[in-house]
């Protein structure tokens, strides 16, 4: 059924309950950390898209004002006003309460990103103020909330009346509330990124983004009329390609599947998932769909054409889509998700339709393209030699040798072997080392200490990554193995240690000793991230000790900052320029005690914005990351 015109108070049917959402945040938003913030840019522009794509929006305009707030418009039939059976305007109902939206009135909206209908009236509630201004009917109405309470008195039920306004639409304006996030300054990069990302799955809709909070005001303007095939362009930017981008198309079961791919000869494999626009981070059943019925397919393929013979085993899946770049954006009428965020669909339905809809589609291309194929089809013969040829060297590097858990005798190793418990401090240096084990709990806490910096495995070739020693006991510490671009022996229910804790300085050396680690992980042991698997530890760089009273470590300039403001006195200030200025005491109280220490959890918000961001500082290329590091200079923490 078509979306109605007549989009009103009838379309808004409520759930109730808006209760919570301040205290616990992190259910809502995923965090309140940067990427929890520029989340609720992204739930009021998916509210947008929505309208898109029901066909009554053109134009999203989002602005990030130098007062810390964001304004986000559109062209859109703008929310209903008028009086809800509630007793009061639909408006006031979608900003107040949880699960009230026209996203469960399948009149109003055909598929929308917004399954939970929780994203307005939860940015509402996070922030310190929220103005709403509708257009509708030749007139503009607006609502405000402090804290998610409203201020604006209605008139009957109604909103009131503040102008008059050619055309429809809504404009929300809100300043995220600094007592519950973290920090409370947008990330303009991240935020222009899924704008971009929404152009590309919308080829009709127009995003504009302006930056007023700096000197002059920049603006940028997203619109991509070749759509998915573009995505796949920008991402394969600079790359070698085989051939030339597939698009498929189709629809079963009131579902709408779209795909584009391309191979290049980087043989990395990069799949990226959909749903009804949201970026599904951890994929879900259509990539499931997707990849399975793409095996078969050229499979099958590599049969009929004798490229496999009888006596040949079938490509595997990593075999046939490495050098793949891939994006499966489907329409899903009732979608479901894991978490509020939506990082992984789990509609069956959704497998099913994308592997009937792409191996339809995709052999009706290849019949018709048998040259391209073949080309596809080499790419999947020479990741297959590769990791068979790979799989011999690990068996004569890794098994032969036996190692125990630590071929160099660095690794100090803990007493219990039930890995919920255990966690591994991968520790800069031999001093800190030193003090790390002597300052440790045995029973549950390994320390490897790591001399200098290990190898860039982004420029490294396989053999030169297995030959070096620390990479060496690394992966056999941890005992899960480790994957490749061309092959995956890699078992995390095998993993002895459920954290994995970067322990180095806080400087530039640490920095990069911490970055050429998370490099390592990334490109070879990703499920150590994706798993939450992988921390960095926050030592302090300071302690003050008053004149009276107890010495506290600060962690930061800031705290640094606050305390002198707040302390009445005098104090010794003492600096930690490395871990190995600290004694054991100290060690275990500020960076290995789990009472009292700090950790950080790395984590993968976009697969593709984080191989990208890898590939640009970590990879051969001099000219990009330069460029990186000017353009970044003033965002800088530097050690002085």
């Amino acid at each position: 059924m078509a979306p109605k015109e007549n989009y009103n108070a009838e379309s808004i049917t409520v759930l109730e309950g808006l209760t919570a959402v301040r205290v616990r945040p992190g259910m809502y938003i995923g965090s309140v950390s940067t990427k929890g913030l520029n989340h609720l840019i992204y739930e009021i522009v998916d509210n947008a898209v929505d309208e898109h794509l029901a066909g009554f929006c053109s134009e999203i305009h989002v602005t990030l004002e130098a007062d810390g707030s964001a304004v986000i418009s559109d062209n859109g039939r703008g929310i209903p006003i008028d009086l809800h059976e509630k007793g009061v305007s639909a408006e006031r109902l979608v900003f107040t309460t949880l699960h009230a939206g026209g996203k469960f009135d399948n009149n109003a909206y055909k598929t929308s990103g917004g399954l939970h209908g929780v994203g307005s009236s939860v940015v509402n509630a996070l922030s310190t103020w929220m103005k709403v201004r509708v257009k509708r009917g030749g007139q503009i109405y607006q609502d405000t909330y402090e804290r998610g309470e409203p201020t604006t008195d209605l008139i009957d039920g109604l909103l009131p009346v503040v102008g008059k306004g050619r055309g429809t639409g809504t404009e929300i304006s809100f300043l995220p509330d600094d007592t519950i996030f973290d920090h409370t300054v947008f990330k303009a990069e991240d935020i222009k990124n899924r704008l971009h990302e929404t152009a590309y799955l919308n080829p009709n809709l127009v995003i504009h983004f302006t930056d007023n909070r700096v000197t002059p005001s920049q603006s940028v303007s997203f619109h991509e009329p070749e759509g998915l095939s573009g995505f796949v362009s920008h991402i394969n930017e600079g790359k070698e390609t085989v051939h030339d981008i597939v698009y498929l198309k189709g629809a079963s079961e009131g579902i709408e599947v779209e795909c584009a791919f391309q191979y290049t000869n980087e043989f990395h494999e990069s799949v990226l998932g959909f749903c009804n626009n949201i970026y599904n981070a951890e994929g879900g059943t259509h990539i499931t769909g997707f990849k399975t019925i793409f095996t078969t397919v050229i499979n099958s393929y590599a049969r009929q054409l004798g490229i496999l013979k009888d006596k040949d085993t079938n490509f595997t899946g990593p075999d046939v889509r490495n050098g793949m770049t891939a994006i499966v954006s489907i329409k899903h009428p009732d979608p479901r998700f894991e978490g509020q965020t939506k990082t992984k669909l789990d509609n069956q339905d959704a497998a099913k339709v994308v592997s009937n809809v792409i191996g339809a589609e995709v052999q009706r291309y290849f019949d018709r393209n048998v040259e391209i194929l073949k080309n596809v089809i080499s790419c999947a013969e020479k990741a297959a030699k590769i990791r068979k040829t790979e799989e011999k060297a690990k068996t004569n590097m890794l098994t032969k040798q036996k190692f125990s858990f630590d071929s160099n005798g660095k690794l100090a190793n803990c007493e219990s072997r039930d890995a919920k418990k255990c966690e591994i401090f991968i520790v800069e240096g031999d001093s800190a080392g030193g003090s790390a084990k002597m300052a440790r709990n045995r029973q549950y806490q390994a320390i490897m200490p790591i001399r200098g910096k290990i190898l860039n495995v982004e420029k490294a070739s396989i053999d030169k990554v297995l030959a070096n020693a620390e990479i060496k006991t690394m992966i056999n510490a941890f005992g899960c193995g480790f994957s490749e671009g061309y092959g995956n022996d890699f078992d995390i229910t095998k993993l002895r240690y459920d954290k994995i804790i970067i322990m180095a300085d806080a400087d530039v050396d640490g920095a990069h000793i911490c970055t050429l680690l998370l490099t390592l992980f990334y490109r070879f042991m990703p499920e150590l991230i994706q798993e939450g698997h992988v921390y960095i530890a926050m030592p302090p760089l300071y302690k003050v000790i008053p004149s009276r009273g107890e010495g506290e470590y600060l962690y930061d300039d800031k705290a640094l900052a606050k305390y002198r403001k707040n302390h009445k006195g005098n104090f010794t200030l003492q600096r930690y320029k490395g871990l190995g200025e600290m004694d054991a005491e100290q060690l275990w109280e500020t960076t290995l005690d789990p009472e009292t220490r700090y950790l950080k959890q790395v984590s993968i918000e976009d697969s593709y914005s984080a191989d990208k961001i890898t590939e640009k500082l970590m990879g051969s290329d001099v000219a990009p990351r330069k460029a990186f590091i000017y353009d970044h200079a003033n965002e800088a923490l530097l050690d002085v």
